[in-house]
Formats: C-alpha cells, structure tokens, sequence
C-alpha cells in the first residue's frame, strides 16, 4: 500500500523555521542544496525544463514561491491565475523538488540570506548582479547559476492565447 500522497505533497511545503531545520539537517548529510525562485502561475514545459536542470545541480531542490499578493504586484492584479496553494501544490508535486517555501516580498533576496542554499539558479535572461540574493550566497561560498530557458514558454504567453481564442 502506497504512503499518504497527499500528506507527502503538502509536508514539502513549509515554513521558514522548519525550512531552516530542514536545510541544517541536509548539510550535515553533506547533500548540496539548491534554490530558485518564481511564480509558476501556469506550469508548462519551460517550468519543468528548467526546475529539472536546477534540481540537476545538486542533491536537494527548494523552489521559492511568490504570494498572490506579491505575484499582484509584481504582474498586475489580473494575476496569478492559479492562487498561491494550488501553483505550490502542483510544484511539490514534482518528483525533483524537495521543499516549496512562500515569499511575501517582491524578491526572494531576504529569504536567500536567510537560508544560504550552496547554489543559486535563476534563468539566463538574468545577469549574475540581477540575481536577488547573489551578493549573499557568494559571500557565503555558494554558486550562482543561470539555465538557459527554453524559448516560446511563458504563463504570460499561455494566458495571452487563452484571452485571444474567447474574445
């Protein structure tokens, strides 16, 4: 008989205080602990591609999560279309995440200083300097990488053709 799934999926979603433990408890297991962030309002190719190549980088993958009030801010109050709980469910869901954590800030710079992952990735579309918590992990020892996106993909784009096939 298979564990409780859907408790599996919803213990990857945690607080900051269990996060840190979490991570604390990794480190001394020697596994390498990688974190992105974003909004993954809708989950398409490009999401999996590229959080796939993040989870490569290391042993453990933690996705930060824009706030729906943060993701208002950020993209404008049309958005997100899918709320906070369901965007961090289907990423736990994952098999390659390992925790999802929620950010009310309009970047995830303080939480990074917080958590200090050994690697950091965001897409190429950013520069290292761009990269909100970058200063911070590697002052710390950490890596900063970027992945290359796969091109097409995008919430926007996706909610754009939507809107454009019912008007």
């Amino acid at each position: 008989m298979r564990p409780n799934l859907e408790q599996t999926l919803l213990d990857k979603i945690i607080s900051l205080p269990a996060l840190t433990t979490q991570i604390a408890n990794w480190k001394k297991e020697d596994k390498r602990v990688v974190f992105t962030n974003g909004v993954f309002d809708l989950l398409h190719l490009g999401h999996i591609t590229y959080l796939s190549k993040a989870a490569e980088l290391g042993d453990k993958l933690i996705i930060g999560l824009n706030t729906d009030a943060s993701v208002k801010r950020l993209k404008g109050e049309s958005r997100p279309v899918n709320d906070q709980n369901n965007r961090a469910a289907l990423l736990a869901a994952l098999f390659f995440v390992d925790a999802v954590i929620l950010f009310e800030d309009d970047t995830p710079r303080d939480l990074i200083a917080h958590l200090l992952p050994d690697i950091l990735v965001k897409g190429a579309d950013y520069t290292v300097d761009q990269i909100a918590g970058a200063k911070e992990v590697l002052a710390n020892g950490g890596e900063v990488k970027t992945i290359n996106l796969v091109e097409g993909y995008s919430s926007t784009s996706i909610i754009n053709k939507i809107r454009a096939q019912t008007t």
